[in-house]
């Protein structure tokens, strides 16, 4: 194989090919293949299955260490899956990595044969004949690199970190491995640049490269890949200790840059919000203080405060997935949307949970949609783009107006729809009382309100009422759309709680898909998950 010089830019920044048979991608480093639970993240397999319907079919044939970047393939038919089984099995694919090690290297090629055996949540070398996993790597010394010497993998074998392994057994262990004795770094310095294998369908060789971008923090290279600027301009960012700093959150609302944390930012938070509003070219950062009770605080107390940039206006518009909102720093502790729902938005407007998962499967044309505690409206926009009536319940009425506002931006009449002030569980006893039920309920409630009717609601000892009211006015074959961001509910827990109160209920559940978070707030045990999603199509009650 040849050196990087030789390596071609993928043609865009996830997908390197794609035909009737084949998705090769380009992962990120800091992603898993797949994911290790249920209740964790996505891993890009499940991200890309879930995403589109043309990738519903993906099979996983291979796999790649979560730190690692580069190229992965799934497969979208049997033929492939077949054919690149064997292909993996019989060893007769090609691959070709690049790593930086900040060691001397003291050899210009270099080829460890060894086996590899698991010790605790690592592996080791061990001599050849011990009964473990046979494990054979070539490496060779490229040059140079701004942060060491470049060093080229080829591995024989396809074992658990076989690379990593061997280059810590070589005294090179990769920059960014301190699993394995290397260096701290920014990532993992390991990339699987080149791909062969034959094509399943002809038989001819199909090579696949991408060149190595180790300059690229974690976070930087997962958000480069599942945001199209084009059509999304809001996201997060950095995202506390999941992005290395502990409570610390940047958020990207077109060219306005918010941060929140607890406290006033300290000097090294500072020069990481500077150096990140000069990365996006934001005009100006704003900046909000994370409090765990905003009751009873002026609306100018508790909204973000401007800290950089020239005079600005408060309010912005900014696109999620062709979608438009406004966003308003000036209007109190939320700014208009919520960012981690933007994947559970697209479903709506997509149509698509999940695998054979449609919202229905003629579309959402004619279809009605209740969208319980709807703030300003993000889900009902998403569901009346989609074809589908939407009726909004909250309690406020400037959201509600609000909401109104992000209908205009859409071209989406208002007056099509409905916008019903007043506490949630008081709208639900009416619809049940009416009869009135929905194609579509929606109910992603904050983890704690107040009202005169209901009194308080927390979600972690409300979430069974609710679920009950709201499935109540579901059509058979309806979809119920359950979220919560509290910390206080483990997923376990919400996930069980729902099927109980269903269960007890008499009414089965048909389908259903659990969801959490979006990739650009990624999941780990330093920073755990927050949101917890459940879609559920409803069947009806038994007798």
């Amino acid at each position: 194989m040849n050196g990087p010089d030789h390596l071609q830019a993928a043609p865009s920044p996830l997908v390197v090919h794609e035909d009737e048979h084949l998705l090769v991608t380009n992962k990120p480093a800091g992603w898993n293949t797949h994911s290790p639970s249920p209740w964790a993240g996505e891993g890009l397999y499940e991200w890309l299955r879930n995403r589109e319907r043309k990738w519903a079919t993906l099979a996983i044939v291979h796999r790649l260490d979560k730190e690692t970047s580069g190229l992965l393939v799934f497969t979208k038919s049997s033929l492939a899956n077949k054919s690149l089984t064997d292909q993996f099995t019989r060893r007769s694919t090609r691959k070709q990595y690049f790593l930086v090690t900040d060691r001397l290297v003291e050899f210009d090629q270099q080829t460890v044969d060894s086996e590899i055996h698991k010790v605790g949540d690592t592996y080791a070398v061990s001599p050849p004949g011990q009964g473990s996993h046979e494990a054979l790597t070539r490496f060779r010394k490229i040059g140079p690199h701004p942060a060491g010497t470049l060093v080229e993998a080829v591995p024989l074998t396809g074992r658990t970190h076989q690379i990593r392994v061997h280059a810590a057994h070589l005294g090179i262990p990769i920059l960014g491995d301190t699993l394995y004795g290397g260096s701290p770094a920014n990532r993992l310095h390991l990339h699987a640049a080149c791909l062969e294998f034959s094509d399943p369908a002809s038989g001819k060789t199909l090579r696949f490269s991408t060149p190595p971008r180790f300059e690229e923090s974690q976070a930087d290279q997962i958000r480069n890949v599942i945001i199209d600027p084009e059509c999304t301009n809001a996201f997060r960012i950095r995202h506390g200790l999941g992005d290395v700093v502990k409570g610390l959150y940047l958020e990207q609302f077109a060219d306005r840059l918010l941060c929140q944390s607890e406290s006033p930012l300290t000097p090294r938070e500072l020069e990481i919000v500077q150096a990140v509003a000069v990365q996006t070219r934001s005009r100006s950062v704003w900046h909000k203080a994370l409090e765990r009770q905003i009751q009873g605080k002026s609306r100018a107390k508790i909204s973000p405060q401007q800290v950089s940039g020239g005079q600005e206006s408060p309010s912005v518009i900014v696109k999620e997935n062709g979608v438009r909102f406004e966003i308003r720093f000036n209007e109190g502790y939320s700014v208009g949307l919520f960012l981690d729902q933007r994947d559970n938005r697209r479903r709506v407007a997509a149509n698509y949970v999940s695998p054979g998962f449609p919202i229905r499967d003629e579309g959402l044309n004619g279809t009605t949609c209740l969208n319980l505690f709807a703030y300003t409206c993000g889900f009902s926009v998403c569901a009346a783009l989609a074809g589908a009536r939407a009726t909004s319940v909250d309690l406020s009425k400037k959201y509600l107006d609000w909401g109104r506002t992000n209908f205009a931006h859409n071209q989406c009449r208002p007056e099509d729809h409905d916008f019903l002030q007043g506490e949630t569980f008081d709208w639900l006893r009416r619809f049940a009382k009416k009869g009135r039920v929905f194609d579509l309920v929606i109910a992603d409630p904050p983890t704690f309100s107040q009202s005169k009717e209901h009194g308080s609601f927390k979600i972690d000892r409300d979430l069974s009422e609710l679920a009950a009211s709201a499935a109540a006015v579901v059509k058979p074959g309806g979809v119920l759309f359950l979220s919560t961001n509290g910390m206080g509910i483990a997923p376990e827990k919400f996930d069980a709680t729902i099927r109980e109160t269903l269960f007890t209920l008499a009414r089965p559940v048909l389908q259903s898909h659990y969801q959490p978070q979006p990739p650009d707030f990624p999941v780990t045990r330093s920073e755990p998950a927050h949101l917890k999603s459940l879609w559920l199509r409803l069947g009806p009650s038994r007798p």
